[in-house]
């Protein structure tokens, strides 16, 4: 793989890193945040797989760097929501429930 396209995959990577945080940040306090999760994976969806898959297209990368970068993005999607299902757990917990 090329350094140009190591760089733009790298900032790709810092995109969906910052929109994850930026959905944790956004969860309600009470929990039932779970459906961030689903708009992470969409933002993925729209925004970061056409130009993957254009990379791919391209040459740029081979379909095993796409799988492994796909993968990664999908990974912190699952995390997300494993964080936000243990703080609806911490809350109901906290509330006696």
């Amino acid at each position: 793989m090329e350094e140009n396209v190591r760089k733009e995959l790298e900032i790709l990577q810092g995109m969906v890193l910052n929109w994850k945080r930026n959905y944790l940040g956004w969860a309600p306090s009470d929990g039932g945040g779970e459906f961030l999760a689903r708009e992470l994976s969409e933002e993925i969806e729209t925004h970061v797989y056409p130009y993957i898959r254009r990379m791919y297209e391209c040459n740029y990368l081979t379909q095993s760097e796409v799988n492994e970068f796909l993968e990664g993005c999908y990974s912190q999607v699952e995390d997300l929501h494993n964080t936000l299902v243990e703080m609806g757990a911490k809350q109901r917990n906290a509330e006696g429930g």
